[in-house]
């Protein structure tokens, strides 16, 4: 079962964790939750995907939404935690050019924050 496991605040920084296969069903209560974090003014997201060990095409295009709507409101997507595979396909995909990535969250933290 894919779900969004645990969100939270650390400064302008909301960190979404996921677990489970991240497919369309993820995808969307991702895309879910971050477009009414964006209404109430949120620009700064990190992914962690430590519990989520692949993404499919589907939920990898829900990604590039997420990214084209925070694009308007200029803020960021970010991810941390990626398996192998996971990075290698947000690198083929060119996800990689519209978002960053971390080993760990508190890299990403010291970094975005």
């Amino acid at each position: 079962m894919s779900k969004i496991l645990n969100t939270e605040s650390k400064g302008d920084i909301t960190i979404i964790s996921t677990e489970g296969y991240f497919n369309k069903d993820l995808g969307e209560d991702l895309k879910n939750f971050t477009d009414q974090e964006i209404k109430k003014g949120g620009k700064h997201f990190l992914i962690n995907l430590k519990e989520s060990k692949i993404v499919n095409s589907i939920g990898a295009s829900i990604l590039i939404e997420i990214i084209e709507e925070l694009q308007t409101v200029d803020g960021t997507l970010s991810f941390c935690n990626l398996s192998p595979i996971i990075g290698k396909t947000f690198k083929i995909m060119g996800l990689t050019k519209y978002c960053t990535t971390y080993e760990n969250e508190e890299e990403a933290v010291n970094a975005i924050g």
